[in-house]
């Protein structure tokens, strides 16, 4: 197998604000991207499918599923993986709901769900069987999602309802 332009593809981005320049393999995964080359951690491989959500990173303000995204893929666009969420001194709050309401128990799973709300808009999410809906597409082995659910009415200021 030769390194031609078949191969490998030169690809521009920018994550979590940085602009990154690479020739990556055209068949790489954007979350081995991340975690690999790009030293991102916070974007965990779980099911390697995009059913459980932990891999999950905005591309252009919008949830996807890095681990059945191509690195090429994401090339032009905007990358935020949840290091790119967290503010520099203390967390957010969703990180610190999710840590006030015990939300997480491993943490595995975290990362995707902070990342999936930081795209929602709490208006079109008035209650809690629509926060259980948006968040349907992460999973957790280890909690009930009750705990995520009140985090989340906690961090976007509401009583649990």
């Amino acid at each position: 197998m030769t390194d031609g332009p078949t191969t490998h593809r030169e690809i521009t981005l920018t994550v979590n604000g940085r602009e990154v320049q690479r020739r990556v393999p055209v068949r790489r995964l954007l979350v081995d991207f991340l975690r690999d080359d790009l030293g991102h951690t916070g974007t965990h491989v779980g099911c390697e499918h995009g059913v459980c959500g932990a891999c999950t990173v905005l591309i252009d303000g919008e949830p996807a599923r890095s681990c059945i995204t191509l690195a090429v893929q994401a090339h032009a666009t905007e990358v935020t993986t949840v290091e790119g969420l967290t503010p520099e001194q203390g967390l957010s709050p969703v990180q610190q709901a999710f840590k006030d309401c015990h939300a997480l128990q491993c943490g595995f799973c975290t990362p995707g769900f902070i990342v999936t709300l930081s795209a929602a808009d709490p208006d079109d999410h008035p209650d809690d069987a629509s926060v259980r809906e948006l968040l349907s597409g992460n999973l957790c082995r280890c909690t009930g999602y009750q705990h995520i659910v009140d985090a989340v009415n906690q961090a976007w200021g509401r009583t649990t309802g």
